[in-house]
């Protein structure tokens, strides 16, 4: 489960209830990062959100964006530490991802990170390699130039003809704001609501109702979107030929009946599938 916030107060507190709200998508371990001034605080764990963020790792988190996950692994080592997201790479200027979903091309990124974008992968987190992924095609779209949205979007269309799998992501970019995307086919959910100026994103949208923010719309499958640190919404669509195909598991097992994704309620589907079978 994942979440971000851009907004013109602190926001510590709100993506920890996020977090809390989310919980249902992963007991193993959980992590939040802020944004202040352009340095990023970062604390990540494993456990559950309340075992994870004593008040002395909330007071060492300030600053108004920032993103949260909470981690069911799917890739990699569940009893590892260092896959704890977010993850961090320091260029170009400085990103932080959280990912939910599944790349299914990811050990060939990898050498492929290695042998011609030269970066390096330090854990077995696919995750990781996204974000490699994410950071090389910024890094070539900016070219040293100051960074303005359409970059961003080129950088997206480029990751999505190099990642094969199911990815809803959201970046933090020091001193920039926030990024985030969805894979061409939708599979895992991602929504975006606001309220008072600030703008949320999150897996589901109960979490948008339990912080008090208004739910505005899904991110489509292959849609781009960044808020930049004012809270202006850009948003673009990246993908060649986008159709939603969402994960069925998503309405089975993995999302809270009260939520409603892609325009349809978890609860109604659940009660569908049993009228059906």
């Amino acid at each position: 489960g994942i979440v971000g916030v851009v907004s013109n107060a602190p926001v510590n507190q709100l993506i920890y209830d996020a977090l809390l709200l989310l919980q249902h998508r992963g007991q193993d371990a959980a992590g939040i990062v802020t944004q202040q001034e352009r340095k990023f605080f970062m604390h990540k764990a494993k456990g559950m959100v309340r075992d994870v963020f004593r008040t002395r790792n909330m007071r060492a988190l300030p600053g108004n964006c920032g993103l949260g996950q909470v981690r069911y692994p799917t890739a990699g080592n569940a009893f590892s530490e260092e896959e704890a997201q977010p993850f961090y790479v320091n260029a170009p200027f400085g990103i932080v991802l959280v990912h939910n979903g599944n790349l299914t091309n990811a050990h060939a990124l990898k050498a492929e990170l290695f042998n011609t974008d030269h970066r390096h992968i330090n854990t077995e987190s696919d995750s990781e390699v996204l974000l490699n992924v994410l950071a090389h095609e910024i890094e070539i779209t900016t070219r040293g130039l100051p960074l303005q949205p359409q970059d961003l979007f080129a950088a997206v269309r480029n990751v999505h003809k190099r990642v094969k799998g199911s990815y809803a992501v959201i970046a933090l970019i020091a001193g920039h704001g926030v990024l985030a995307f969805r894979d061409p086919f939708g599979i895992r959910p991602l929504c975006m609501g606001g309220a008072n100026g600030s703008t949320a994103l999150a897996s589901e949208s109960v979490v948008l109702e339990g912080i008090g923010y208004q739910f505005d719309r899904n991110v489509d499958p292959g849609e781009a979107v960044f808020i930049d640190l004012q809270g202006t919404v850009h948003a673009q669509q990246c993908a060649e030929a986008p159709r939603l195909n969402p994960c069925i598991f998503e309405y089975v097992y993995l999302a809270r009946p009260d939520s409603v994704m892609d325009n349809i309620s978890v609860y109604q589907a659940r009660l569908n599938l049993g009228e059906t079978l």
